[in-house]
């Protein structure tokens, strides 16, 4: 019976085999021509070209540090994050997050022709976690980017956001902006105000990117996410570009921010309250100082700790109120040295006004 059954399986399956070399129909398949897209909607051709247009401005940082290997002690080059960058002028100034940068010593920027260049830091601006870099590639391969304003954006609006998210160069995300006047804390915890928020993916490695507007101008640098993953959920943060516009020539010009200030020392925010005082309660006010030079005056305290005279305590620069130290360093950021402010300040139970010229911060 076994060799009937072997004969009927072979009979069986020779029947059911193709010819050598035919192709294998499926009747059920049916042919299906490929139809013409057509046109793009107008929405998508302006996107395609403001990517077009901005992403050769967008670079790829590398952070890395030199370590020794365990075995051999020779020194090893370790990455120790990235981000991304975009392009300020054509000198080869380079703009992104200080968060960025400061885990390493070494920096390597990919421009978007994928050329890497070693980069060198020109300076920070702690308080905004804004850094620049600068790199010696030649003034025809650097496309700086176009600079917008963040004075007059409004919910709703779409932006774009232009980034390496987990490495991966030149990514496209878009969205709206779903909020302003936002708040976020930098390095140092010194609050950035006037922060953009957007439902624009932004991921890990996003960081230092351009948030641009529909006119493909910068309006931010994407700096931070708000997510319990650490991923992208839908939230992410931009520091405005009229901060950017402020700090960065000045980062550029003397490698720091230069900053208006009075010239005093002042009480921490939770002595002045214990006090039961208002405002920014003046410890010590030096005569060369601006404030000094103005007539304000600071606490004296006696040698065995006891306050023989009250300092005076600042309530106000021109029109903006300064309920603490933070509100007092804000309301200066808004000046530059040499500027001459009103301070409104308290003294013996009595309001008083002043004209103070700033100095710079040395």
């Amino acid at each position: 019976m076994g060799l009937v059954w072997a004969i009927v399986f072979a009979l069986v399956w020779a029947w059911m085999r193709p010819e050598q070399g035919a192709p294998v129909l499926n009747p059920t398949a049916e042919s299906r021509a490929v139809v013409a897209r057509g046109n793009l909607a107008e929405d998508e051709k302006a996107t395609i070209e403001v990517f077009k247009e901005a992403s050769p401005s967008v670079v790829f940082i590398t952070t890395s540090d030199v370590a020794r290997d365990f075995f051999s002690l020779n020194p090893v080059e370790i990455q120790r994050g990235s981000g991304s960058g975009f392009i300020y002028d054509h000198d080869g100034h380079i703009v992104t997050n200080l968060h960025v940068l400061i885990e390493g010593h070494k920096w390597t920027v990919t421009l978007a022709d994928r050329s890497p260049w070693e980069a060198r830091l020109v300076g920070v601006a702690e308080d905004k976690d804004l850094a620049v870099l600068k790199i010696d590639a030649p003034a025809d391969s650097l496309k700086p980017i176009t600079i917008g304003t963040s004075t007059d954006l409004q919910v709703g609006q779409k932006v774009f956001a232009i980034g390496n998210p987990f490495g991966l160069d030149q990514t496209l995300t878009t969205g709206i902006v779903s909020a302003l006047g936002r708040e976020i804390r930098s390095l140092n915890d010194r609050p950035i105000h006037d922060v953009i928020q957007t439902d624009a993916a932004i991921n890990p490695g996003n960081s230092g990117g351009p948030l641009l507007d529909s006119a493909g101008r910068l309006i931010g640098v994407n700096t931070q996410i708000a997510s319990p993953s650490g991923a992208s959920a839908g939230i992410g943060f931009a520091i405005p570009v009229d901060i950017v516009s402020r700090v960065v020539p000045e980062i550029i010009s003397h490698g720091r921010v230069i900053r208006p200030i009075l010239g005093v020392e002042v009480s921490p925010d939770h002595v002045t309250h214990r006090l039961g005082l208002q405002g920014v309660l003046l410890l010590d006010v030096p005569a060369t100082s601006a404030a000094g030079k103005a007539g304000l005056r600071g606490t004296i305290v006696t040698r065995d700790g006891r306050i023989r005279q009250l300092g005076d305590q600042i309530l106000k620069i021109d029109n903006l109120s300064t309920p603490g130290q933070n509100a007092l360093f804000d309301a200066l950021e808004k000046y530059k040295v040499g500027d001459e402010v009103r301070v409104t300040f308290r003294r013996d139970d009595q309001e008083q006004v002043v004209t103070v010229r700033l100095q710079a911060l040395e």
